[in-house]
């Protein structure tokens, strides 16, 4: 059997970036909350980056509906538990790597020790997990730690990151000025994407439900996220590359050959983000 070499593993990154910063990757260490969609194509792109140390938490297992998207559904793993999934696909890519999981999800008792040591946090929660998502966003703020999201709609990827110092994630979604929580999954929509560059070919728009907490997605929106997000986590890490940060996004459509780079000072107290919230709950909560 062929012994494992890093340096051998990693060596075709080399040329995009040094030797000397593929070993600054190699003890760096970053969490997602989430190992489906978005969250596993995290997992197998970083692993493949060289980073050397996870933590991942998700407390789902694998069904058949999960295949058209997700790096670790097949047959073989169907009934599998996805971080136990997740974690032998990543040591099967890099053996050498540092392994933490949290099969119960993040909640208040161990969202510490998930966020322990971490440099920084990817979002890769269900779009509808708002309540963890808040939790661990107001974390990573108190803890200083870059946290990265992006968003797998329609075929194409909405991207935010919010750094130490900058506009926090409340001062851009305004979760709290929301009524209800459904209002406040409309804040999170219109605040991933203000562009909006998916709705004009959602063909079957009763498959965006928010009353049943579902949604369609596409595996090159989830491959493109994992593109986007793991170049971003690089140049946090490396310390170098312009960073887009809030209140600026950016917005990758690939169906429509577009992209959009973002600006909504106030975030969501835009007057331009409180007419996208109106619009939005007249569509989607009727």
């Amino acid at each position: 059997m062929m012994s494992f070499n890093y340096q051998d593993a990693f060596s075709r990154n080399i040329g995009w970036i040094t030797e000397a910063e593929q070993q600054v990757l190699r003890g760096k260490r970053v969490a997602m909350a989430g190992a489906g969609g978005v969250g596993s194509e995290h997992i197998v792109t970083l692993a493949r980056l060289g980073i050397g140390k996870f933590h991942i938490s998700d407390f789902d297992e694998y069904e058949v509906h999960n295949f058209n998207r997700q790096a670790g559904a097949f047959m073989s793993t169907v009934g599998q538990a996805k971080v136990k999934v997740m974690e032998k696909i990543c040591l099967d890519i890099n053996p050498e790597a540092e392994l933490k999981s949290f099969p119960e999800g993040i909640f208040e008792h161990n969202v510490d020790e998930f966020l322990d040591g971490v440099d920084v946090y990817v979002d890769s929660l269900d779009f509808f997990a708002l309540e963890a998502r808040k939790l661990v966003f107001k974390k990573c703020l108190e803890k200083n730690i870059p946290l990265v999201t992006a968003a797998p709609l329609g075929m194409g990827c909405a991207f935010l990151c919010f750094m130490p110092g900058g506009m926090s994630y409340e001062e851009y979604f305004r979760f709290e000025d929301a009524k209800s929580e459904n209002e406040q999954y409309i804040k999170f929509l219109i605040g991933l994407s203000p562009a909006m560059l998916q709705r004009p070919y959602l063909v079957d728009p009763s498959r965006a439900d928010f009353h049943a907490k579902k949604g369609p997605s596409t595996p090159m929106a989830v491959k493109l996220c994992g593109g986007v997000a793991g170049t971003y986590v690089l140049k946090i890490l490396l310390n170098r590359g312009e960073l887009v940060t809030a209140p600026y996004g950016i917005h990758f459509d690939a169906y429509r050959n577009k992209f959009k780079k973002t600006w909504r000072p106030m975030g969501n107290r835009n007057p331009l983000q409180r007419l996208m919230f109106n619009i939005a709950k007249k569509i989607v909560l009727k």
